[in-house]
């Protein structure tokens, strides 16, 4: 049943980058196979915070307007958060943990090669409504329908594809053992780094870029002085399209305005005064369901309203103020920053050199950080398949700071 319980998880923690149901399937499995297996369950060490946190939104919940028809989707994606407690109770061999973030680096390389052809289709479909070229009215077209990949909508391929790659450079910058077929993850990185770029998600190009900077400082400092020099030559080369997007980012027209972002913050703060406590309960704050919504609106927001979602606050900050009130935010800002010292103090206990430890440890700090500055403008862990490969890197840092792991299978500190 240990052995059940190990290959149910590893299914479980890859198969989300193609199938939120097959990995949730696999998740009960790991569940029950774990608790039939005797083994001790483990939680690392922001159980408190984590416990605090649940118990926030429990009582958000319980006192919402209408806990069982609105609050309880965000009650019942506590089972995502069992993904932390499986992953850290039964990967307890670093082998097994190399091959999870390596077949993410696969399962991403398949995914890039799908969104290609997706942004083929396009092309082709563009083309067919009498848009010819990747130019501005390319952009036009394509920036509402982007491509996908396994997921249902960009924001989340493009984030699933970020955390494979981030998590594949921290693997060939600090892992011993990383040259041997290098090759392959090299041309894995190059398929998923195009992907991110396709995917036209400025937040993720941002947080990814940024990510990418903190891995290449602590392995090799003088490469980052390169960094301007790409961003420029990767502006020169690209197409028409994708230089809209990176002029966008200052100057944003109507097609990529970020009005309504703006709108959905500003609605969120008066949410947040009104009911600064408990919030207004899980999922209340979004607009199709909650029939109160324009009445935080400021009065001084013309109608009608920019277009764009208004399902939550595209922000996790004022998200979680809102719903579950500013005590539960700030335990999740806990818990966030709790990880990233609980790291940052591993590495600076480890020997000089390279090691697996190292390697999950600056990938860990990567992903929390690309994360953190993603949802300033995104509800990015509102989504089940970006919330789980969260939780997976975050058990996995933890588990390198497990002194009595990875005996079993661990490669020498230096190559």
């Amino acid at each position: 049943m240990s052995r059940a319980a190990r290959w149910l998880t590893f299914g479980s923690a890859a198969s989300i980058m193609f199938s939120i149901a097959v990995s949730q399937i696999l998740l009960g499995l790991a569940l029950a196979a774990l608790f039939f297996s005797g083994d001790p369950l483990r939680l690392p060490r922001i159980k408190l915070p984590l416990a605090l946190f649940i118990l926030g939104t429990l009582l958000s919940w319980a006192f919402s307007p209408a806990p069982l028809m609105v609050g309880y989707p965000q009650v019942r994606k506590f089972l995502v958060f069992s993904e932390l407690l499986i992953v850290f109770s039964t990967l307890r061999d670093i082998m097994v943990v190399r091959w999870l973030f390596l077949t993410w680096a696969g399962i991403g390389s398949i995914s890039a090669v799908r969104g290609f052809v997706q942004f083929a289709a396009k092309i082709h479909q563009a083309h067919q409504s009498g848009v010819h070229g990747l130019g501005r009215d390319f952009y036009n077209y394509y920036v509402s329908e982007r491509i996908t990949g396994f997921t249902s909508h960009w924001n989340t391929y493009s984030a699933e594809e970020m955390f494979a790659l981030i998590m594949l450079g921290a693997f060939l910058f600090f892992a011993p053992g990383a040259r041997k077929r290098s090759w392959v993850w090299i041309l894995s990185a190059v398929l998923m780094s195009f992907a991110v770029l396709l995917g036209e998600t400025r937040a993720i190009w941002l947080c990814t870029a940024g990510a990418g900077l903190y891995l290449v400082w602590f392995w090799k400092r003088r490469l980052v002085l390169l960094v301007p020099v790409v961003v420029v030559l990767a502006f020169v080369v690209s197409p028409p399209a994708i230089r809209e997007r990176f002029t966008s980012i200052l100057q944003p027209r109507e097609v990529d305005s970020n009005r309504f972002r703006i709108v959905s913050w500003r609605t969120g703060i008066r949410m947040i005064e009104k009911h600064p406590l408990l919030g207004l309960g899980p999922e209340e704050v979004n607009r199709l369901v909650n029939p109160h919504f324009d009445d935080y609106i400021p009065a001084d927001i013309p109608r009608p309203l920019p277009s764009g979602w208004y399902g939550h606050m595209h922000n996790i900050y004022i998200q979680y103020a809102a719903e579950r009130g500013i005590p539960t935010m700030l335990v999740m800002m806990w818990m966030l920053i709790r990880i990233l010292v609980d790291f940052w103090r591993g590495l600076r206990a480890l020997p000089p050199g390279l090691s697996d430890r190292r390697f999950l440890l600056q990938g860990g700090i990567a992903v929390v950080l690309a994360t953190m500055g993603e949802g300033v403008v995104e509800y990015n862990l509102g989504d089940t398949e970006v919330l789980t490969m969260f939780l997976v890197v975050v058990a996995c840092g933890y588990l390198a700071l497990e002194k009595d792991l990875f005996a079993r299978g661990a490669l020498p500190a230096h190559e």
